[in-house]
């Protein structure tokens, strides 16, 4: 088997793309699926399923709902951080309170995360300097809320 591939969760993993919960679908719609990295959903490494995966960055993204804060989710959260870890990816957490109350702080975070991995490709930085992560979460924010409202 591969290191970071386990096919028998490659099923599994497809039935969560198509049923993400609510935090997930937001973070990827609005966010996510507009970054010039290539981002992967339900993205399946060793014998885990992550949430999220940019693998030129080596980062995964965890959105967190209330079992996660419980004591058996906080041992599975350190034992599969730590082989995440294992591999060289940073693993980001995020609650999905956080998803719904403070989205632009999220993206912005992560974002900042992936433009200061390593392994990332850089973004072009903007005319305007300091401030372009911002500037690009505000034009992909946008570009998304433009889609909706022209969609019936």
């Amino acid at each position: 088997m591969n290191k970071t591939n386990n096919s028998n969760l490659t099923s599994v993993s497809k039935i969560l793309r198509k049923n993400m919960t609510k935090e997930e679908r937001h973070l990827w719609y609005d966010f996510l699926k507009n970054l010039p990295q290539t981002i992967n959903r339900q993205k399946v490494i060793g014998s885990y399923i992550v949430d999220f995966y940019c693998a030129s960055a080596k980062i995964v993204i965890e959105l967190d709902g209330s079992q996660h804060y419980e004591d058996e989710g906080k041992e599975k959260d350190k034992a599969r951080d730590a082989y995440l870890n294992a591999l060289g990816i940073k693993v980001l957490r995020y609650s999905n309170l956080d998803v719904n109350r403070d989205f632009e702080n999220v993206c912005a975070d992560i974002l900042r995360h992936i433009n200061t991995s390593s392994v990332s490709l850089a973004l072009t930085p903007s005319p305007q300097g300091e401030g372009g992560e911002r500037l690009l979460f505000e034009a992909l924010y946008e570009k998304r809320t433009r889609q909706r409202q022209a969609s019936p």
